[in-house]
């Protein structure tokens, strides 16, 4: 009988997370996905899954809210024979100069893009480690690689992840827990399009955006792999824009 394979995305409902999601299901894992609030995209999401001929099952809270991560995730994962692989996601943006950023867009940032790690990541490892197996891929950003004018905040939450991603790979690495993440770069979804296209395809390389489904290849990679040697790095999916 086949070993079953369940794979938990954080942010899983629409563009990159989305597309993880259906190509995790390809490579022949269940899903356990979280989400914030879109009902209707979960709910499609779930059903594309499902058509493919895996279990998915959906679970919306707030991650930058410990509280209910413990209240409404942990018995989620509680109920999960085993987790195979576990994709960091969730993030949002509240693009503003430095000078002028309110704190309540600083705070927002950091706490749904890197106290939301801790807050889903670290019951997922504490699994794993019993389990001495698993995957785990963050998302992180060109913009934590590089840095963005305008992005101080968002910038700082996805270098911070990167950080937090080499620091766990070491940690865990003897207990057979791989960790990396993926940077992707302009990618082609619900959050670049009202970017200025003109400006930004000259900085690219490639000269176009990317794809969520590139994206999603990757990551697909790094938990599909039996054997591998990739451990705490960065793989820039960015069409050549940053080293």
């Amino acid at each position: 009988m086949e070993k079953r394979k369940t794979a938990v995305v954080i942010g899983g409902s629409r563009g990159i997370g989305r597309a993880v999601a259906l190509r995790l299901a390809k490579s022949g894992f269940d899903l356990l996905l979280t989400y914030q609030g879109n009902h209707e995209a979960a709910s499609a999401t779930k059903r594309e899954i499902e058509e493919l001929g895996r279990t998915c099952r959906t679970v919306a809270f707030n991650i930058a809210k410990y509280d209910e991560a413990q209240q409404v995730f942990l018995p989620e994962l509680e109920t999960l024979d085993s987790i195979d692989a576990c994709v960091f996601n969730a993030g949002i943006c509240r693009d503003n100069v430095f000078a002028l950023l309110p704190p309540e867009d600083w705070h927002d940032v950091i706490d749904t893009n890197l106290n939301g790690f801790y807050h889903t990541v670290q019951p997922v490892v504490f699994r794993m480690i019993q389990q001495r197996r698993g995957r785990i891929v963050a998302i992180t950003s060109i913009s934590g690689d590089v840095g963005q004018a305008g992005q101080v905040n968002y910038s700082a939450s996805k270098a911070g992840l990167a950080g937090a991603v080499r620091a766990l790979a070491r940690e865990v690495g003897p207990r057979g827990i791989f960790v990396n993440a993926v940077s992707p770069g302009v990618i082609d979804t619900e959050m670049t399009k009202d970017l200025p296209k003109e400006q930004i395809l000259p900085l690219i390389p490639v000269r176009r955006y990317g794809t969520a489904e590139e994206v999603a290849a990757v990551v697909d990679f790094l938990c599909s792999e039996p054997a591998m040697y990739i451990q705490g790095q960065t793989i820039r999916v960015n069409g050549g824009m940053a080293e």
